[in-house]
């Protein structure tokens, strides 16, 4: 099966520039490969360069020297060496990623910052909130609250918003960084119904998470990130 993603001898080194130019290696040799309907999640230790691989996929980080190959539409694209442009196209139409904390425009309604993904890849405005909020009411973000900017919401509500807004567009790729962190054990199941169900329609998935149970349920292989450590 053609992969959906390609990691090859990826490195990633921060320059501290407010410590005298210390160097401060995070991962390196990074090999990685995820085909179609595939749940890979990263284990390790904190600090052990998890998150770091993610923003690496996302092109958030540059790598210092490998490949990293997104497979985008009919061609692979080296995320290693994308221009602004071209990063700006996979994450609308193949690559979403669902991080720890929703960033989301001020005084925006939680039902538009659902529904933007689609809206940005020319589904009308009526029908990507149709669908917004039919995702918030699986996740049992109330009606009441849609219209209103998620910045007013608990970090539970918050955290169901920007879960819904991942997962709502179909794309290749999805990265998930803890996204069960903040969350009560019913919509933990929700979670985890809605990455099954992701995977069975064929889209890959990279995932940080640290709640037993929730991997467990998930994961169709673990890879330990220690094995990327890089050198001091």
């Amino acid at each position: 099966m053609t992969a959906i993603l390609e990691i090859s001898g990826a490195s990633k080194t921060f320059t501290m520039h407010l410590q005298g130019g210390m160097k401060l290696p995070v991962v390196a040799s990074v090999e990685l490969t995820v085909s179609p309907g595939e749940c890979v999640v990263l284990g390790g230790p904190s600090g052990a360069g998890k998150s770091s691989i993610l923003k690496m996929i996302f092109g958030s980080y540059r790598c210092d020297q490998g490949q990293i190959l997104l497979r985008h539409h009919d061609a692979m694209v080296d995320v290693a060496r994308a221009q602004p442009r071209q990063v700006i196209a996979l994450r609308r139409h193949s690559i979403g990623y669902v991080t720890q904390f929703l960033r989301a425009v001020p005084r925006v309604a939680a039902l538009d910052v659902v529904a933007e993904p689609l809206m940005m890849v020319g589904v009308a405005r009526a029908d990507a909130r149709v669908k917004a909020g039919a995702m918030l009411s699986r996740l049992n973000v109330a009606e009441r609250l849609w219209k209103l900017p998620p910045s007013t919401f608990s970090g539970g509500e918050q955290q169901r918003v920007n879960i819904a807004r991942g997962f709502l567009a179909e794309l290749p790729l999805l990265l998930l960084d803890e996204p069960t962190a903040s969350l009560d054990a019913a919509n933990r199941k929700i979670v985890v119904e809605l990455i099954r169900e992701k995977t069975l329609r064929g889209t890959a998935i990279v995932a940080i998470v640290h709640d037993d149970d929730v991997r467990a349920a998930i994961a169709h292989r673990i890879i330990d990130v220690t094995g990327f450590a890089a050198a001091a």
